[in-house]
């Protein structure tokens, strides 16, 4: 990371699994499976967090359909006992889906949660809210 701080306007691109409405990245498991190691994902992201102007994306899909045919949303309300946090919330940095890029550098747990839903799959958007909404993050007081 001490390398890669030192280079001004640095850009890191990496994949990831999951990203749960705080903010928070899982890069190595799906619940107890075991994926990948860590490597060199939260070098890469702190670096470019502390570089001049560097700025660290996050990319995966924001869905995947089951064997039975079934949609599973990448954004998740919350992680399960066994999901893996590779970047903690508070270091959280550009996500990307197909559906757009979401900047949640600096934002309030509701604004990470409304970022992210919108660069959720459409058909899961609604169930996120409702999950958002659960969870006390989603609420009309944290937004005005």
């Amino acid at each position: 990371m001490s390398t890669i701080r030192q280079l001004d306007d640095f850009i890191s691109i990496n994949s990831c699994i999951a990203v749960d409405l705080y903010g928070q990245v899982c890069s190595e498991s799906a619940g107890t499976r075991q994926i990948s190691g860590t490597g060199g994902h939260l070098d890469f992201v702190t670096g470019a967090y502390v570089a001049d102007h560097g700025k660290a994306f996050l990319a995966m899909p924001s869905s995947r359909v089951d064997k039975q045919g079934i949609r599973h949303s990448n954004i998740l309300p919350k992680f399960t006992a066994g999901d893996i946090i590779t970047t903690p919330r508070t270091q959280a940095p550009y996500m990307v889906t197909e559906y757009g890029v979401a900047n949640l550098s600096g934002l309030a747990t509701w604004q990470r949660a409304e970022a992210l839903i919108n660069i959720a799959h459409p058909d899961v958007r609604e169930d996120l809210i409702k999950a958002a909404e659960a969870q006390h993050i989603w609420r009309r007081s944290n937004k005005c």
